[in-house]
């Protein structure tokens, strides 16, 4: 009886843990809420670098004693990190590299206003992305079911953290897999002014672009598809890349660049990336001419060229084919237009081209008073005639394609100084006019054996 009793008790005692376990599940499920945040979500970032703000801030600037409750005096700290580094070329050459530490995988307690969070990190190790080779990971938020609706709350504010510090800058994409990704750090917005092209191209190009996005409803009334293409053409440094990112600074948009040349990027990719661009961007592919150059005799357009993965015909049905995405801005860059593939630069993918070319006399003068101001006359004619004399304020006179193309055949094409040139003269010089005079000399006389270019 005594054996019998024991086994009784032991029986009862584990019947009452199973009892308890059940019990301490059902309360869990009727007392906790889990809200998950899966990597892939936009808002994954945004939590990641608002909690660490906002244990940033509650141990610098603490709650007025007066509004204090018991809780407010908790404020826990994230023992677990991470580091986020992101690394940006500067104009000059250098590298300007910024850490961001950020709650790493593990548990965490989070306090915001006075409701208490577990937050748990997971990393799925077992699980990657077949694109990036990433693990997949998780933020579970974990609180009293009486509180859930601080969830939206909270994502909210983490969104507008995430919004303030891209205020006023220039979010540069690229594609890392079928997804974009933000590369570096944002970029301060370009004025439109600080751009100088020749003969009103700037102001034309910014209104036909604001007139397209403010057309969208003419195009769906009429059945045409809501996209519109740019090509800029011309030599290089006379100012198209600068130009599309004052652009962006302008519509408020952010930049997507594309490398066609990229390994890896096939036709299904390069069409799903276009289709799925970022909100309010601009997607931008330059140097075109590098990845598909005119067909080599016996090319196919299902062959790829100079190595590049995806195809010409590729490229030609992302870009207005069937499956193609709307409400869409691409620009196009090249330094050779004539060797553009003529179906390529066609009315629907192409709807408008634009040569940028070598600086002429008016670009002198609007960017010699932006460097100098109007005190410097002097300085301004005596540029503007060293110029003269040696011929270089002629070589962007626009001439036909066909003329082009023979100018360029023969070595009479080219011929021109570009603004980059000048801006990286006066830039040197800055403050010295007259030391920019002479740094200009130099540069000619140094570069006169083969001429400008």
């Amino acid at each position: 009886m005594q054996g019998f009793g024991i086994v009784g008790l032991t029986a009862s005692a584990a019947l009452l843990r199973k009892s308890l376990v059940t019990l301490t599940t059902l309360l869990r499920r009727q007392l906790l809420v889990d809200l998950e945040i899966p990597s892939r979500d936009k808002s994954y970032q945004w939590f990641l670098h608002w909690m660490s703000s906002h244990q940033r801030q509650r141990r610098a600037c603490p709650s007025p004693a007066s509004r204090r409750s018991l809780l407010s005096y908790i404020t826990p700290r994230t023992h677990h990190l991470a580091v986020e580094t992101a690394c940006t070329q500067l104009p000059g050459g250098a590298i300007s590299t910024t850490f961001t530490l950020v709650p790493g995988p593990g548990k965490h307690l989070l306090n915001y206003h006075n409701t208490l969070f577990q937050v748990t990190r997971e990393r799925n190790i077992k699980t990657l992305d077949l694109q990036t080779g990433s693990p997949f990971e998780t933020v579970k938020l974990t609180t009293l079911y009486r509180d859930r609706h601080v969830f939206t709350q909270l994502l909210s504010e983490a969104q507008s953290l995430a919004q303030k510090l891209t205020q006023g800058k220039t979010v540069i994409y690229t594609s890392w897999g079928t997804e974009w990704k933000e590369f570096g750090s944002p970029k301060r917005k370009r004025p439109l002014e600080s751009v100088v092209l020749d003969g009103g191209i700037k102001e034309s190009l910014v209104t036909d672009v604001k007139d397209f996005l403010a057309s969208s409803s003419w195009y769906y009334d009429r059945g045409i598809p809501y996209r519109r293409g740019y090509l800029l053409h011309g030599p290089p440094g006379s100012g198209k890349s600068s130009f599309i990112n004052a652009l962006a600074g302008e519509l408020d948009y952010n930049i997507c660049v594309l490398n066609l040349s990229e390994r890896g990027l096939t036709d299904d990719r390069l069409n799903h990336l276009l289709t799925n661009l970022p909100e309010r961007s601009i997607a931008l592919l330059e140097d075109v001419d590098a990845a598909f150059a005119k067909h080599s005799r016996g090319q196919t357009a299902e062959d790829g060229y100079r190595g590049a993965n995806v195809t010409f015909s590729g490229l030609l049905n992302a870009l207005d084919g069937v499956a193609s995405g709307e409400e869409r801005v691409i620009m196009l860059t090249t330094n050779h237009r004539d060797r553009l593939d003529p179906a390529l630069v066609r009315p629907g993918r192409v709807d408008r081209e634009v040569y940028i070319g070598w600086a002429r006399e008016g670009q002198v003068r609007e960017m010699w008073r932006r460097f100098y101001g109007e005190g410097y006359k002097q300085g301004e004619e005596d540029v503007v005639r060293i110029l003269k004399e040696v011929g270089v304020l002629d070589g962007g006179k626009e001439v036909g394609r066909e003329k082009r193309a023979e100018m360029e055949g023969e070595g009479m094409w080219g011929r021109g100084i570009s603004t980059a040139q000048l801006q990286g003269v006066f830039v040197y010089n800055k403050g010295d006019p007259e030391g920019a005079v002479r740094g200009l000399k130099r540069m000619l006389s140094s570069e006169s054996r083969g001429g400008v270019t």
